[in-house]
């Protein structure tokens, strides 16, 4: 059996679907369908199992759940503008730290989701703690989850336990996320319904939609998980395309291939100023000194392959 918690999630539910175009589906999904529409990412993936986050949770307290083969753990409370932060660190540092110690009690494969969000306003990315500077209660859970790895796996033998760093992910299964869902989730829906593609204007010596982003499809994301699962690497990991690509190349590309459109600038809102990522590109070289040595795709491509996805859906 594997287990993948948020598994009706983005980044969960795909990597159920690369798990079963590997031929795997034996798959326990964990999940809060408090908003039912996320059903619909897993509603065409084949699973053995369905279980709600807190009943898990119990299960592995008790010690009466099935040894999993592996954890992919993506369940997390990820809206950045969050700010309860009892809510935050019960779902992703308490939660998390029981989840750890049961896979390493049991020798299970532990990989489990992080955020690019630690290095806060900083301009360089590499996954040393000198350069963590979280800004705010999510960016917080999240570095602090990965100093408790780095503690307490650190000098001991154990399963394979790695962290992920997600820069900015986008593609497929990502439209119930609302106002969290990507850039280009949101371009996409504004280009098909209005013509136009919003970005903020000039700002933090940008010039209008020259901010820059490492954007990272999800398809990526999932092959870099499964690909730690069976090489058994431990360790934190950027999880980007190592590239910096603006956001007039996401609206110029998606105007493209949509074939209309035009780009609306609007000026960089008051509540975002200083709090805000205007540039983020992943170092990547500890992952490809770990051995992966797949391709990312680049944002052009990346966002041709998600449009086609998303006109794919609306026609079916």
């Amino acid at each position: 059996m594997i287990v993948v918690t948020g598994g009706c999630g983005m980044i969960g539910s795909n990597i159920v679907a690369a798990l079963n175009a590997a031929g795997r589906s034996d798959i326990l999904v964990v999940d809060d369908l408090t908003n039912g529409h996320k059903f619909n990412n897993v509603a065409d993936l084949a699973i053995a199992d369905y279980e709600d986050r807190d009943a898990f949770l119990l299960r592995v307290q008790r010690g009466d759940l099935p040894v999993p083969e592996v954890v992919f753990h993506e369940g997390a409370c990820s809206v950045t503008t969050e700010w309860d932060g009892r809510l935050m660190m019960s779902r992703n540092f308490t939660y998390s730290k029981v989840l750890l110690h049961y896979c390493l009690e049991r020798r299970v494969p532990f990989l489990y989701a992080s955020s690019a969000a630690v290095y806060g306003t900083g301009s360089a990315f590499r996954e040393v703690p000198e350069l963590e500077r979280p800004l705010n209660i999510y960016a917080y859970s999240k570095k602090l989850f990965d100093d408790y790895v780095r503690r307490t796996v650190s000098g001991t033998e154990h399963s394979a336990v790695a962290g992920l760093r997600y820069f900015n992910v986008y593609g497929p299964r990502e439209s119930y996320k609302g106002q969290m869902a990507s850039l280009a989730f949101h371009l996409f829906e504004e280009l098909q319904g209005v013509g136009t593609a919003t970005l903020f204007g000039a700002y933090g010596g940008y010039g209008p939609g020259g901010q820059r982003r490492d954007f990272v499809h999800v398809a990526d994301v999932a092959a870099v998980n499964l690909w730690l699962w069976q090489s058994g690497r431990s360790g934190i990991f950027n999880c980007g395309s190592g590239r910096a690509e603006s956001f007039n190349t996401l609206a110029e590309t998606m105007i493209e291939v949509l074939g209309k459109g035009s780009i609306r600038y609007v000026e960089f809102p008051d509540h975002l100023k200083g709090r805000y990522q205007g540039f983020t590109e992943a170092d990547i070289g500890r992952l490809r000194e770990a051995g992966y040595g797949r391709p990312f795709r680049d944002l052009r491509s990346g966002t041709r392959d998600y449009v086609a996805w998303l006109q794919a859906r609306q026609s079916s």
